[in-house]
């Protein structure tokens, strides 16, 4: 398989995945502002997660930028990871509806733990097969360290949801700001090696 056909189903399920959740967002049947504020959660929980796979999407780019071949073992990380980030639809709707709920807030983070697990996989995939393994071990590294920091505070969310969902709120957002601006050390030392 080519790299790109990869890339661009991937793209495909992500771009799916985004449009599922805003579609899943219920209209008011009023022209009132008062009919927004109910619907204060939704947004949240959407922004949230429209956040989460916008990021996913930025590094999973980065990613296989150094992938030379696709193998079967890297479709299968690959289909791993895109199976999990789909139920994201899913727990955003039901925390955005029962207003970050412990148990949909706990959910939520478990979500995210198995989303992270498979990024992970996917990215020992990567490694596996790429461009350049000696030019790349600093940039996998600072990637490893990032999951690492990342799993933590996902698994730390879980039991937190149930005393503070609040607390499990923030430590979501530390992972995102962590992962915001996708890690180019890849690109880098691929330039370099070229």
């Amino acid at each position: 398989m080519n790299k790109n056909r990869l890339e661009a189903f991937s793209d495909g399920v992500l771009a799916i995945i985004i449009t599922i959740m805003v579609l899943e967002i219920k209209i008011p049947h009023s022209s009132e502002w008062a009919e927004l504020k109910p619907l204060i959660f939704v947004f949240i929980s959407y922004f949230l997660s429209f956040l989460f796979v916008g990021i996913y999407w930025g590094n999973h780019h980065h990613l296989l930028h150094s992938v030379k071949q696709v193998s079967s073992g890297l479709i299968w990380a690959n289909l791993n990871l895109l199976f999990w980030l789909s139920l994201v639809p899913f727990a955003t709707g039901w925390m955005g509806e029962n207003q970050f709920a412990s148990n949909t807030v706990a959910l939520y983070g478990a979500l995210l733990l198995v989303c992270g697990i498979a990024f992970t996989i996917l990215q020992k995939q990567v490694e596996k097969h790429a461009k350049d393994v000696d030019a790349l071990k600093d940039a996998f590294a600072k990637l490893k360290r990032k999951g690492i920091a990342s799993l933590i505070m996902y698994s730390s969310s879980i039991p937190i949801a149930y005393v503070f969902p609040a607390i499990s709120g923030v430590l979501f957002l530390s992972v995102s700001i962590i992962w915001l601006i996708p890690d180019k050390n890849i690109e880098k030392a691929l330039s370099k090696g070229e």
